[in-house]
């Protein structure tokens, strides 16, 4: 079975109403998590943690969505490129 990687990570918004970083160089990067399960209690710790700050908002991207390993690589993807 493939795994399954998860990225959590946020920081401080421009506006509460939209997902564009007010600073990206200030992204906070919680880590890569192995399964949806410890992704989402890391996203629920952050979020907690920030709970005052409404422009602040923490996200969980699905990594494993990212990549399909059955599909053939570009020719530069092959190179390392």
């Amino acid at each position: 079975m493939a795994q399954r990687l998860h990225l959590v990570f946020g920081g401080e918004l421009v506006s509460p109403s939209r997902t564009e970083f007010r600073d990206t160089d200030k992204i906070h990067i919680v880590g890569i998590f192995a399964n949806y399960e410890s992704a989402f209690a890391a996203w629920k710790a952050e979020a907690q943690r920030t709970v005052d700050s409404a422009h602040t908002r923490y996200f969980i991207a699905h990594l494993h969505r990212l990549r399909d390993e059955e599909r053939e690589v570009s020719p530069t993807e092959e190179l390392g490129v």
